[in-house]
């Protein structure tokens, strides 16, 4: 009975949620990211670029840069953009009254947008190696100010830097290798009882979120019940992470309670490089950070990139979002429940209620790990529409779309001499769960249905030179290919698919929901961070380009059951 009343309440919620208008807030919920994506040359630079702070319209975006044209090794700088739904503008330095001779770095803006505090070295006037300073604008359309020392409490003999404000403006955090800490570099908290008052005594965060390592770089959400951190710049890594310096979080239930043990970021963000300072737009949804991954611009510190902050909303783990997540939501409505707290932004705002049915039915009955899906359905045009998240393809040659004459809905003719389909990069394949299918109708010998640019990238799903039979060239740089003795040359349709699976790092090839062939002993996916070719060689090699239809391909960051690949091809 209660499933059924659950089903019902669904039907009634479902439909009351899609006039409700979302809000701002943040809180604890449970989320993962998206692929991290570099800002580009208009914002990074081969001199090193670290992100430091947004205002709060989000459209400041502060960083400290060694680029030309600034007065010192380090300085603050400032991109703007019109709206929030533009690109971000070229930086402009603050200028010789904020920047000096010395380095200013690690910005970070008040509420208000009149304050901005920030850590420089051997600054004159100063009390040790690292101290903090803050500058203030009477209002937003003013010049900053000359700084101003915060002064000898909040400031040692020894160094501090890294400052975060809270967003009531009471509590100051930062990170400090001053005696009385837990290792290298600790996080540290000083406060005040209004604004007006001075700053107290500080206060080390102790050793659940301190380390014998280095910790620093700390991020505030806007509830002050999330902190965001890096472990490890100059001093020892903390362990527990990916690579050289990783990104971690802390969460607290209340602003009176202490901070928990702190947790990675995880894979996805974190990489074997550098990986630090952590900061979260202002509406919640997206998290930028600074890295020395390979592919930027260089310099120390790297590039700013930026990663989609993605709700958890399948919440029993069943890979489906249905009737089933929304029983266990209605279960803990009104609740500070960190689950079902998706709501208005994937940081959610502490109480389980409608702004979190909003985001759950817009996934309803959507496969979680699908993160691109590709349905083939245009009637004209040179792109090809991704349902999932946008990641838009375009077109090349001239395929012919065939509005009805798909296996599901239309489709895509391809001529098999210059006609094929180019897409954004989807998914890095080193380390990664990975399952891509497609409908296909025609094609030869030697022709590819899916492969991915770059040096190691490969042909995840093609035809042998010979026989018309299934093969992967996944990992075959220092692999050998996977070839299948399924002949899918033969006019049908057929539904051909590649599941990559971590835990025996085996490759599997499926044909119309079977499974045709898999590895014998392990394969390593190699990274790459290019898009996919859809119908052609990712070096677009002559006899490569497919001749035939296409439809309805999907990659998934995950393995597909063979019930669930079997439901596909049906």
């Amino acid at each position: 009975m209660k499933w059924l009343n659950c089903a019902k309440i669904k039907v009634m919620l479902v439909g009351f949620v899609a006039a409700v208008v979302l809000g701002g807030g943040s809180a604890k919920a449970d989320f993962t990211f998206g692929e991290p994506t570099n800002l580009g040359q208009t914002t990074n630079t081969p001199s090193g670029d670290c992100i430091d702070c947004f205002s709060s319209d989000g459209l400041e975006m502060y960083l400290d840069s060694r680029r030309s044209g600034g007065y010192g090794n380090w300085d603050l700088w400032v991109a703007r953009r019109p709206t929030t739904h533009d690109d971000w503008g070229t930086p402009e330095n603050l200028g010789s009254t904020v920047n000096s001779s010395k380095s200013e770095v690690c910005a970070c803006i008040s509420g208000d947008g009149l304050e901005l505090y920030f850590e420089s070295y051997n600054r004159p006037g100063g009390y040790g190696t690292f101290d903090l300073w803050v500058t203030k604008r009477p209002t937003k359309d003013d010049n900053w100010g000359p700084p101003e020392n915060l002064g000898p409490i909040v400031n040692g003999t020894s160094g501090e830097g890294g400052p975060w404000i809270s967003s009531d403006g009471l509590e100051l955090y930062f990170n400090s290798n001053r005696y009385g800490g837990c290792g290298s570099w600790d996080i540290w908290v000083t406060r005040r009882v209004t604004i007006n008052d001075p700053w107290e005594q500080p206060i080390n965060l102790g050793a659940v979120v301190n380390s014998s390592a280095e910790e620093g770089a700390p991020f505030i959400s806007a509830d002050g019940l999330l902190l965001f951190f890096s472990g490890g710049y100059y001093g020892p890594i903390r362990p527990g992470g990916f690579g050289n310096a990783d990104m971690w979080l802390t969460r607290r239930a209340s602003v009176s309670e202490p901070w928990g043990t702190p947790v990675n970021l995880g894979p996805i963000v974190n990489s074997p490089s550098l990986d630090c300072g952590p900061r979260i737009s202002p509406d919640g949804c997206t998290l930028y950070f600074s890295s020395e991954r390979p592919g930027g611009f260089g310099g120390v510190f790297g590039d700013i990139y930026q990663a989609l902050i993605i709700p958890i909303v399948d919440f029993n783990d069943d890979n489906i979002v249905d009737s089933a997540d929304i029983c266990i939501m209605i279960d803990h409505w009104g609740q500070n429940y960190s689950l079902c707290d998706i709501g208005p932004t994937p940081l959610g705002d502490g109480i389980v209620d409608v702004q979190d049915l909003v985001v759950l039915a817009e996934h309803l009955f959507e496969d979680y790990r699908l993160i691109a899906h590709w349905n083939l359905d245009e009637e004209a045009g040179a792109i090809a529409y991704d349902s999932v998240i946008g990641n838009n393809a375009d077109l090349y040659g001239e395929p012919i779309w065939q509005p009805i004459g798909g296996r599901i809905g239309g489709a895509l003719d391809l001529d098999g001499i210059d006609d094929y389909i180019s897409t954004p990069f989807i998914i890095d394949p080193s380390g990664q769960y990975l399952s891509v299918f497609v409908w296909i109708k025609g094609g030869g010998p030697g022709q590819v249905i899916i492969s991915q640019v770059g040096d190691f990238g490969e042909t995840w799903l093609g035809i042998d030179s010979s026989e018309g039979k299934l093969i992967t060239r996944f990992c075959d740089f220092y692999f050998d290919p996977l070839e299948s003795e399924a002949v899918i040359t033969d006019g049908q349709w057929h539904h051909v698919g590649l599941v990559y699976d971590l835990n025996d790092f085996h490759r599997r090839l499926y044909v119309d929901g079977a499974l045709v062939i898999e590895d014998t002993s392990g394969v390593a996916g190699l990274s790459s961070d290019g898009g996919l070719y859809i119908g052609a060689s990712k070096d677009l090699e002559a006899g490569s380009f497919f001749s035939g239809l296409i439809d309805d391909v999907r990659i998934y960051n995950g393995v597909l059951k063979p019930e669930e690949i079997e439901a596909l091809a049906q």
